[in-house]
């Protein structure tokens, strides 16, 4: 088939969940399929990472993306009067509709439109109703990295501030809304979590409807490729890695870092909170924890001398939907992990087999100092979580799931009322 795949970040290199998603489904439809990549990229992405995905894509167009405060606050006026949620108004993208529809009216037509997450879903089911007006019928794919309303609602659960939490609150209603009757309108829905579809399809039938759901396939990543690190004796640091611009991981490190750090360095005096990731919030190092046992690392492009050194991975969210890639990687690379319930939710978490869980300080703190202290432990948590990364998150094994959905077999037309950028 001839695949259009729409995403909202280059899917390259790997250091954001949804880059790995995105990445291992396109690397498996492109080994059966003709695939024509469209995404989004920032000032940041590097041309040689477009180079790779030309490598087994047929074709990769990319469209800039700006983002910026005084952006975002019109788009929040906007979101306010149009009664849009703030997430799907901000990606609107005049240059991105034209690419759209140019492509629309491409011969060969396309056989299907991927939309990769929810933001890309209006510019798929745009391009269906443009492809329309041409006579054609592609199929239309919805990837669900998550149920994308749970973000902001459980955010506003944990939040302290009045004017946020009731911002929240109504970004979670508008976007529970939308995320309904924008899945009703593709042909095909693929989930990451079961929970994710049991959310939103709890929401549809509060409204008398049904999403679709045409099967789980969990984010994978590559392990038979990737050797587990090997970490120094007695390794002190309490590693947190994500992209902190997102801010259930945000929250999450500022949770660990006032309520649970100062717990940890009681019983283990010479342990390093290491944070790794882009846009640290600067309330961070405002925090009164001794210069030597805090080091805020920024964007690292190669975290391994970090990783040798880690003797507890942590995962604190109080707030997210779909699955954790970080606990992926974190069992890839054979590290000890510690998530509280919501971080772990989604994949095949074990207590005291490949994790340790816990959801309040007291316990957390209690799990990363038996990590810390109990080599054992530490060995046999590690061992178990790599174990799962092998059997099941290796994409070579689990994608073949996309060969039910990619097969040409007919489908009924369900996108009426498309929702348009």
């Amino acid at each position: 088939m001839r695949i259009l795949f729409l995403t909202q970040v280059l899917p390259y290199p790997l250091d954001a969940g949804p880059k790995t998603r995105a990445y291992f489904v396109l690397r498996y439809l492109s080994q059966h399929h003709e695939v024509t990549l469209l995404s989004f990229v920032r000032k940041s992405d590097a041309a040689e990472a477009i180079d790779h995905l030309r490598s087994f894509c047929r074709q990769v167009i990319v469209e800039p993306m700006a983002r910026s405060p005084w952006k975002d606050a019109g788009y929040m006026v906007k979101s306010l009067a149009l009664h849009r949620p703030f997430l799907i108004e901000r990606d609107a993208s005049a240059a991105m509709t034209r690419r759209i529809e140019t492509l629309a009216c491409t011969t060969p037509a396309f056989d299907a439109v991927h939309a990769d997450q929810l933001w890309m879903a209006p510019y798929a089911l745009h391009f269906c109703k443009a492809a329309a007006q041409q006579g054609k019928r592609p199929l239309g794919v919805l990837d669900q990295h998550n149920a994308v309303f749970m973000i902001p609602q459980r955010m506003a659960d944990a939040e302290r501030n009045p004017l946020k939490r009731t911002l929240m609150q109504l970004e979670a209603r508008k976007l529970a809304a939308f995320e309904v009757e924008t899945c009703r309108r593709f042909d095909h829905v693929i989930w990451v979590t079961y929970e994710d579809h049991a959310a939103v399809q709890a929401e549809a039938a509060r409204r008398g409807r049904e999403v679709p759901n045409d099967g789980v396939l969990p984010i994978c990543g590559d392990p038979e490729a990737i050797a587990p690190i090997v970490r120094a004796a007695q390794a002190r640091r309490v590693t947190f890695l994500g992209g902190l611009h997102y801010p259930p991981n945000a929250q999450g490190v500022l949770w660990f870092a006032r309520e649970i750090f100062p717990l940890v360095l009681r019983e283990v005096p010479d342990a390093i909170l290491t944070v790794i990731g882009k846009q640290p919030p600067s309330e961070l190092a405002a925090l009164h924890i001794p210069t030597r046992n805090l080091e805020i690392a920024g964007y690292v492009e190669n975290p391994t001398p970090y990783l040798a050194e880690t003797g507890a991975f942590i995962v604190p969210l109080l707030a997210g939907g779909g699955m954790r890639v970080k606990i992926i990687d974190g069992w890839t690379w054979g590290l000890p992990i510690v998530s509280t319930r919501i971080g772990a939710e989604g994949v095949n978490a074990v207590h005291g087999e490949n994790i340790l869980l816990a959801d309040a300080p007291a316990p957390f703190a209690r799990s990363v100092v038996d990590l810390l202290t109990n080599p054992e432990l530490n060995e046999r948590i590690a061992c178990g979580g790599r174990r799962t990364a092998l059997e099941r998150y290796n994409w070579r094994v689990v994608y073949g799931g996309w060969d039910r959905i990619y097969t040409g077999s007919p489908h009924s037309d369900n996108r009426t009322g498309a929702v348009t950028p």
